[in-house]
């Protein structure tokens, strides 16, 4: 819950704006994006909380012991990829610190090209940034608990302060918010509505796929609506704010910090800016590094750990330029969109797979076998089935991605499926891959479910008094963690 409060959830709701939709429509793709992608966190989430298994291991039912490293690497790449984007939020506050103590810092000459997206004091605060949340990265998350707690009652009063400082300064009216109208119409402003609510999808996507990582330590699995309307609530923040912004300086900014840098108030420019970059510091920590360095971990289990995955995460973060992506609202949203529409097929075919395919059922045992009966779909290692049912899934996307990475490249009519790309991937995925697994049906499917509490209670494991070799193969050879 905590983490809803963070630049990137501001920044999705105001960014709407400034592509020409009302505030009316950017909260209902708030609350109906939210309420989409709470379905499949909730049944991927069911699934750690049964199961008490990663994201990883999970994902060997389903693609096979080998195949599971295509959900594993996409996933790994795109978390490394928000680790970044963030972080560029975090350099934005820190340059606004900065600023606040050392006006002249603002005023430094810029002699980084302007295609660049990205200015001399931006770099130097993006590099103060990363160099400042590098030992973190280092520690146990747990022994980080004093400054998520610190996050939790900071962050969510400076939100609340702006959302105040928004009517106070407008005199009540919160700028011209009420009387927007939208500036695109017909095919443009419903094709603009998809795209903005695939980027509200996209924020939290990574959780459709990996809510095991967290749920399995949970004993309760159970869903509720509170998230979805905090999440709502934060973008009608950041939408009376940026409002509030047009009316008294003259110009839409739908990045909270341009906006803050308008303040003539120095301390109060200080004070949001550090709680801003408190915010991205501990969804970094919480959900990207640690995300990407248990995918890591996964890939390569002999070298890397938890902790140097993160420190991976956090070096590979500067080759992903991520001031390119925040250079605008548009390449931002089509980041967002980019983001989804490889984690809407993974997230499909993990539900599909457990909740219907296997009729909830699955042996935990033999999931960490790499050459068992189950789940290792000799010889290759591989459910075809998940594959095809992925790339079937992702591939009407993949025009509309390109013409977003690369602009001069006309796609024509190619660019709507990507404007809805995980909807289009999630649906289109599920239904492939319950199709080819009823008409093409492996073999070796289990007849009893099997949890981590019966092996450990000798239910499916070996009982008392058995020779454990009976039961379970040489881990040198075949058992995999």
């Amino acid at each position: 819950m905590s983490d809803a409060f963070q630049p990137a959830t501001w920044e999705f709701a105001s960014s709407m704006l400034a592509v020409g939709l009302s505030y009316r429509d950017a909260l209902a793709c708030v609350a109906v994006g939210f309420f989409i992608v709470s379905i499949p966190i909730a049944l991927t989430g069911a699934m750690g909380v049964l199961y008490h298994i990663p994201f990883p291991v999970l994902a060997r039912a389903s693609w096979g012991f080998y195949g599971s490293y295509v959900p594993i690497v996409s996933r790994a790449v795109l978390a490394i990829f928000w680790f970044a984007v963030q972080s560029m939020n975090g350099a934005n506050a820190t340059r606004v610190m900065i600023g606040a103590i050392w006006p002249s810092f603002l005023r430094l000459h810029n002699s980084i090209p302007e295609n660049q997206g990205i200015t001399i004091n931006q770099m130097v605060s993006f590099f103060i940034f990363w160099v400042l949340q590098f030992p973190f990265l280092c520690m146990h998350p747990n022994t980080l608990r004093w400054m998520f707690l610190a996050k939790s009652i900071i962050v969510p009063i400076t939100f609340l302060a702006m959302l105040i400082w928004a009517w106070v300064s407008t005199d009540g009216t919160g700028g011209n918010i009420w009387g927007q109208k939208t500036s695109v119409h017909g095919s443009e402003y419903s094709w603009a509505w998809l795209a903005s609510l695939t980027s509200v999808i996209g924020n939290y996507a990574t959780l459709s796929v990996n809510q095991a990582d967290f749920s399995r330590y949970s004993k309760v699995s159970h869903v509720t609506l509170e998230p979805g309307a905090v999440f709502t609530f934060i973008a009608f923040i950041g939408i009376s704010a940026s409002s509030a912004g047009a009316e008294r300086y003259g110009t839409l900014t739908w990045d909270p910090m341009a906006l803050v840098s308008f303040w003539s108030s120095r301390a109060c420019r200080f004070f949001v800016g550090a709680s801003f970059a408190l915010s991205v510091l501990g969804v970094n920590i919480s959900a990207n590094s640690l995300s990407a360095a248990n995918d890591l971990m996964a890939l390569f289990p002999s070298y890397i750990n938890i902790r140097r995955g993160q420190i991976i995460c956090a070096l590979f973060c500067w080759a992903l330029v991520p001031w390119k992506i925040l250079e605008s609202a548009g390449s931002f949203l089509s980041f967002m969109s980019a983001y989804a529409v490889f984690l809407g097929p993974i997230a499909a075919i993990l539900a599909a797979d457990y909740w219907i395919v296997r009729g909830r059922k699955y042996d935990v045992l033999a999931l960490y076998h790499q050459h068992g009966d189950l789940y290792s779909f000799e010889p290759t290692g591989c459910n075809w089935r998940a594959l095809a049912a992925f790339l079937i899934g992702v591939a009407p996307s993949l025009p509309g991605l390109v013409a977003s990475v690369n602009g001069s490249i006309d796609v024509g009519v190619g660019i709507h499926p990507y404007q809805f790309g995980w909807l289009l991937g999630f649906v289109a995925s599920g239904l492939i891959y319950w199709g080819l697994s009823w008409g093409f049906p492996e073999k070796g499917l289990v007849n009893r479910d099997l949890r981590p509490d019966e092996v450990y209670d000798g239910g499916g494991g070996p009982m008392e008094g058995e020779e454990v070799l009976e039961v379970l193969p040489d881990p040198g050879k075949d058992l995999k963690v």
